[in-house]
C-alpha cells in the first residue's frame, strides 16, 4: 500500500493514541511507535505502508532537519565546530572501517559488500537521534552535540558511499577525488541552503502576515533539500544551512514576533507527525524481513558497529582533551550509545544499485541493525541519561 491520504489519516490518528498511552507509562515514544507499527502490519487486518528511499527523503527528511536545525544557536554550534569536524569525518570513516573489516574478516563477506554496509550504517542518523533526544528532553551542550554531529555526517556518509559504489563499477578512485567529492558535497550542501533561506529571507521581511512567513519557511525546508539533490550535493546539510539561518537571522531580522511564534509551533507539529510517520513505516518494514536467514551477519555486525562507534567518540574527544572543546567521559558515553540508526541507513540500503553481492543479505541486516538501534538503545538511553545525572526532573502532573 502506498501512503495516501487515507493512509496517513490511519497512522496519525495511531501515533495520536500512541502519544497519549506512552505518556502515561513513560515508555519512549519512538519505540512503542515501531512497536505498533509491527503490531499493525502483523494483525488481521495486515494494514502495510511500503517505507521507499524516495519517501523518506522527499516527504521525511527534509521537515524533520528543519525543525532541528531552527532550534541550533549559531554561536554555540560555531564553538564546538572543531570537535564535530573531527567526529564526522574521521569518526565515521573510522567506524566504517572497523565495520567493513570486521565483516570481511569474520563474516567471509566479499569486500565489496562489507565496505558499502560499512559506509552506509556508520553514519548516525539525524531522524533517530532528533526524536530520542526530544522524548529524553535533555537541553544544552550535549544535546547540541549529539544531534548536531547527526545531522553534520550526511556529508562525509554521502561522500563515502558514492566512492564505494564508483570503485565497485570500476571507476578511478584516489584521494584527491575522496578529498574533492567531500568539499563538492558538503559546501555545495550549505550554498544550497543559504541561496534558497537567503532569498526567502528578504522576502519575509516585506510582509508581517504570518501565514505568509510560516509557508517561506516550508518552501525553504524542501527548496534547499530538493535543490541539493538535483545537483548530487548534500541534501541535508542544504536543510540545516536553511534551518540554521531562518532560526538565527529570521527571528531577529525578518520574522514579526507572531510570525516568530507561528512558525515554531507549526513546525513543532510538523516533526512530530513526520517522526510519527516514520517510525510506524519502519516498524511495518521490519515484519517483512527474514531475519532468521541471516542471523549469523547479524550478531557479527551489530557488535562491530558499537566497536565502531566507540572507536570513532573515545578516540576522536580524546583529541581534544586538553582544549575548549573537551568532553566530558560521561558524556562521551551518551555520544557513544545516542549514536542511532535508522531512516537514513535505510535509504541508503533500499538506494543499492544492481552488482553489489547479497543485497537482500545487505537489506535484512540494516534492517536488523535499525531494529537493534531503535528499539534496544532506545529504551535504554534514557536511563542511562539519568544515570549520568543529564535527565531532566519530570514534572509533576
Amino acid at each position: 500500500m502506498a501512503l495516501n491520504i487515507e493512509s496517513m489519516e490511519i497512522l496519525l490518528l495511531v501515533a495520536a493514541v500512541v502519544a497519549m498511552v506512552v505518556r502515561r507509562l513513560r515508555l519512549p515514544y519512538t519505540v512503542a511507535l515501531v512497536l505498533t507499527g509491527a503490531a499493525l502490519a502483523l494483525g488481521p487486518a495486515h494494514f502495510h505502508v511500503a517505507l521507499t528511499r524516495q519517501l523518506i527523503f522527499t516527504a521525511f527528511l527534509p521537515p524533520l532537519i528543519f525543525e532541528a536545525a531552527l532550534q541550533i544557536e549559531w554561536p554555540s554550534l560555531r564553538r564546538e565546530f572543531a570537535l564535530l569536524a573531527v567526529l564526522v569525518t574521521a569518526g565515521v570513516a573510522a567506524s566504517a572501517a572497523v565495520v567493513a573489516a570486521g565483516l570481511h574478516g569474520l563474516a567471509d563477506w566479499p569486500w565489496t559488500s562489507a565496505i558499502v554496509f560499512g559506509v552506509l550504517i556508520s553514519a548516525t542518523d539525524p531522524v533517530s537521534v532528533i526524536a530520542t533526544f526530544k522524548d529524553t528532553g535533555v537541553r544544552g551542550r550535549l544535546r547540541l552535540l549529539v544531534e548536531a554531529e547527526s545531522l553534520l555526517n550526511d556529508g562525509t556518509a554521502a561522500v563515502l558511499f558514492a566512492v564505494a559504489l564508483a570503485a565497485i563499477a570500476g571507476g578511478a578512485v584516489s584521494a584527491a577525488s575522496i578529498g574533492f567529492g567531500f568539499l563538492t558535497t558538503v559546501l555545495g550542501g550549505v550554498l544550497c541552503g543559504g541561496l534558497v533561506a537567503g532569498g526567502l529571507l528578504l522576502l519575509a521581511g516585506q510582509t508581517d502576515d504570518h501565514l505568509v512567513e510560516i509557508t517561506l519557511t516550508v518552501v525553504s525546508a524542501y527548496a534547499s533539500f530538493l535543490l541539493a539533490e538535483h545537483f548530487h550535493l548534500s541534501g541535508v546539510l542544504a536543510t540545516m544551512t536553511a534551518g540554521i539561518l531562518m532560526g538565527n537571522v529570521g527571528s531577529v531580522a525578518s520574522f514579526t514576533d507572531r510570525g516568530r511564534e507561528a512558525v515554531e509551533s507549526f513546525w513543532e507539529y510538523v516533526a512530530f507527525a513526520a517522526n510519527s510517520l516514520v517510525f510506524l513505516l519502519i516498524g511495518m518494514s521490519l515484519t517483512r524481513e527474514n531475519f532468521a536467514a541471516a542471523w549469523l551477519p547479524i550478531l557479527i555486525a551489530i557488535p562491530l558497529i558499537l566497536a565502531g562507534r566507540a572507536l570513532a567518540v573515545y578516540g576522536c574527544c580524546a583529541a581534544f582533551t586538553r582544549s575548549i572543546n573537551s568532553v566530558s567521559l560521561r558524556h562521551q558515553h551518551v555520544l557513544f550509545w545516542g549514536g542511532l540508526r535508522g531512516a537514513l541507513a535505510l535509504a541508503l540500503v533500499l538506494s543499492l544499485p544492481d552488482g553489489i553481492p547479497n543485497p537482500s543479505v545487505l537489506k535484512t541486516v540494516t534492517f536488523a541493525v535499525v531494529a537493534f538501534s531503535v528499539i534496544v538503545q532506545g529504551l535504554t538511553i534514557t536511563p542511562l541519561l539519568r544515570r549520568i545525572g543529564d535527565l531532566p526532573v519530570p514534572k509533576s502532573t
